[in-house]
């Protein structure tokens, strides 16, 4: 299943660099890119413009979000490494209480098209 979901950065050059570096080859810990890897994300990509994030994932059907966060908050790797995303990251203004990524709806889809 795929998934799109989006999240705002601080509008700062140093913020959003610094963002930038820890998003590169090897920059996330070991611990959370293996953590992510058996949540059943199978692909994960991050795109930037401006300081506006989009986050693409590809699910395998064992994928629980819910069940994933549960797990999350209870791994010290993964709350130290949401802690320090967090100095970077601004929630957007309608996101739930607690949420940082939102996910988007598919509005449109050229395969619909006739």
């Amino acid at each position: 299943m795929k998934h799109v979901l989006v999240l705002d950065l601080k509008n700062d050059a140093d913020a959003i660099s610094a963002y930038r570096h820890w998003h590169r080859p090897g920059g996330p810990p070991a611990a959370v890119t293996e953590a992510i890897r058996q949540s059943g994300i199978a692909e994960m990509e991050i795109w930037q413009v401006g300081d506006r994030l989009v986050m693409t994932m590809e699910t395998t059907p064992e994928f629980d979000p819910a069940a994933n966060a549960k797990r999350d908050a209870g791994n010290p790797d993964i709350v130290a490494w949401e802690k320090l995303m967090d100095q970077f990251q601004k929630r957007l203004p309608f996101a739930p209480d607690g949420a940082k990524w939102v996910e988007a709806e598919r509005i449109y889809t050229l395969a619909d098209q006739p």
